[in-house]
């Protein structure tokens, strides 16, 4: 797998000697959330050898590279998934590609199906822990020290003082963040109403299929960690209504405008740092 990531990151530095300060994972329906970026480059994935393709509609499968005003970001248009078929280990590929480019902080997104009732559809939770029990653990097998070590600490994998940045550029924007604890499954099928009861009674308050893998891999790489679940639909059992993966996209493109402002100013208080 390091040889992989090699092959991967030496392709990228045949595009580009850039060096992005805050890594961006953009999930389902909020492929345009960055359209203010100054871009300096964009790379398609399948220009990068041996890199994972996305192949879930909506996902672009690029990379961005470019200013959020002076601060250097990259910027993941589209993430792969476990259900695309991909080992684990792949579908974390990008984020150690980020941090081998320089990426010290990565913010997350995704969709999520709403696990607590007292949450709505449109509403964006900031993540404060997670549940990643349901998906294999992208670190098992051996380990690559030049990446990370052997048994990190998951303590704390959503960075406080992030949080904490996140929650006030919000409040400036009128914008109450709620935080939440989220709870990966491998997918691709939504989650049966049983299931919802037992993770609701786990503790979690959201649930989707990306985002916790990627957070142990940035935790341990060194990467200090956001991450934004936008709540596009409430999950199974909790209304009438059948899940689809069009309410997902349309719930999450009524709150792109909304959830980009909040990424370029907590991006801009990153660099503040």
């Amino acid at each position: 797998m390091y040889d992989k990531l090699v092959k991967c990151f030496e392709t990228i530095r045949g595009h580009t000697r850039f060096q992005p300060l805050v890594g961006i994972v953009l999930g389902s329906g909020l492929g345009d959330v960055m359209q203010n970026v100054k871009i300096e480059k964009v790379i398609p994935y399948w220009e990068i050898e041996d890199f994972p393709i996305s192949t879930v509609e909506g996902h672009k499968g690029q990379f961005i590279l470019g200013y959020i005003e002076d601060i250097p970001v990259i910027i993941m248009q589209g993430r792969v998934h476990y259900y695309e078929g991909y080992d684990i280990q792949e579908v974390v590929l990008p984020i150690r590609i980020m941090r081998m480019m320089g990426a010290e902080y990565l913010i997350l997104t995704n969709s999520a199906g709403g696990v607590n009732f007292s949450y709505h559809p449109g509403q964006i939770v900031l993540v404060k822990d997670h549940i990643a029990s349901f998906v294999p653990n992208c670190l098992r097998g051996r380990n690559i020290e030049k990446l990370g070590i052997r048994f990190p600490d998951m303590g704390e994998i959503y960075h406080k003082k992030l949080r904490h940045l996140a929650t006030q550029v919000g409040k400036r924007m009128g914008l109450e963040l709620e935080e939440g604890i989220y709870l990966q499954t491998s997918g691709p099928s939504f989650e049966s109403p049983a299931e919802i009861r037992m993770y609701r009674m786990m503790g979690a308050d959201l649930v989707g299929m990306s985002s916790a893998c990627e957070a142990i891999a940035a935790k341990h790489a060194g990467m200090k960690i956001c991450c934004f679940s936008c709540v596009s639909n409430m999950a199974a059992g909790m209304t009438d209504n059948e899940l689809t993966m069009e309410e997902v996209s349309v719930n999450s493109r009524k709150i792109e405008n909304i959830l980009s402002k909040v990424i370029f100013d907590l991006v801009i208080e990153i660099g503040k740092e």
